[in-house]
């Protein structure tokens, strides 16, 4: 079932972050049995999957923590990231490390009102659309912004595709 909550009925640690910043946003929410795939998502809100962007949380040889923003229908080449941080390996984080750095459960991860500081990086074609879905911090969560929201919060553009 698809509401379109009152901003107020709905608080994350991603809607605090952006409402403190005083940033626009509109938000969605999916109740009832929710799956944490952007596929489910896309459904749900009606729009093409490429327009529903993924925060996956890496981490590298000497865990140190990195966010990769993604279209949902692309998959980030390893490879790219490696040579984009600068270490030897990078995997997806574990449970364990990606909570202590962002605070959010898997499916409801979002890179506004993050726990540690740990670079943030969106494939460039995600600056490129006028507006996207991206979780707001709990999973059935998503909102509804512009690139120049990941723009204020230092979010640098990456080639990371496969």
């Amino acid at each position: 079932m698809m509401k379109k909550p009152d901003k107020s009925s709905v608080k994350t640690p991603a809607t605090l972050f952006l409402d403190r910043q005083k940033l626009p946003y509109e938000i969605f929410e999916c109740t009832g049995e929710i799956e944490g795939t952007a596929e489910f998502m896309a459904d749900f809100l009606g729009v093409p999957v490429h327009e529903v962007i993924k925060s996956i949380v890496f981490m590298d040889e000497k865990n140190k923590g990195y966010m990769v923003l993604q279209h949902g229908d692309q998959t980030i080449d390893t490879k790219v990231l490696r040579k984009l941080f600068g270490v030897k390996n990078v995997r997806p984080a574990p449970y364990e490390f990606a909570h202590k750095w962002t605070g959010y459960e898997f499916g409801g991860t979002s890179p506004f009102g993050i726990k540690a500081n740990i670079p943030i990086y969106a494939e460039s074609t995600i600056f490129e659309m006028e507006s996207f879905f991206i979780n707001g911090g709990k999973r059935g969560v998503n909102l509804k912004i512009t690139p120049e929201l990941l723009k204020k919060i230092g979010v640098k553009p990456a080639e990371v595709t496969k």
